[in-house]
């Protein structure tokens, strides 16, 4: 079973939370918050949608803040998302499939490539 770091919010599978380097990690429980994903503020309510619209619970939270947003602008906020244990495999699937590149989009570059 994985162990989780309640500091980083990561469940992981080494000794140690690839984050902070804590050693003191405890078994990761079905109902704890983990990192899912940070994405930047203009894709965040797209995948807020598709999370939603498949029942898995999220919490999101600004990296920046509203009073820094304010002042630089919003498009530079970024929003990371946390989902229960329990979720994170689901979760994990919707996010390579939004956010990965696509194999036709891979195709395109290597036909370009070779032009």
């Amino acid at each position: 079973m994985p162990n989780y770091c309640d500091i980083c919010c990561l469940a992981f599978e080494e000794n140690r939370c690839p984050v902070c380097g804590r050693k003191s990690a405890r078994s990761v429980q079905p109902d704890d918050m983990c990192f899912l994903t940070e994405q930047e503020a203009l894709w965040s309510g797209m995948l807020a949608d598709v999370l939603a619209q498949n029942d898995i619970p999220f919490v999101q939270k600004n990296v920046l803040g509203a009073g820094v947003s304010l002042t630089i602008g919003s498009m530079l906020e970024r929003v990371r998302f946390y989902v229960f244990y329990k979720h994170l495999p689901k979760a994990e699937e919707i996010v390579e499939e939004l956010f990965s590149p696509s194999d036709e989009e891979d195709d395109d570059e290597n036909q370009e490539e070779q032009c």
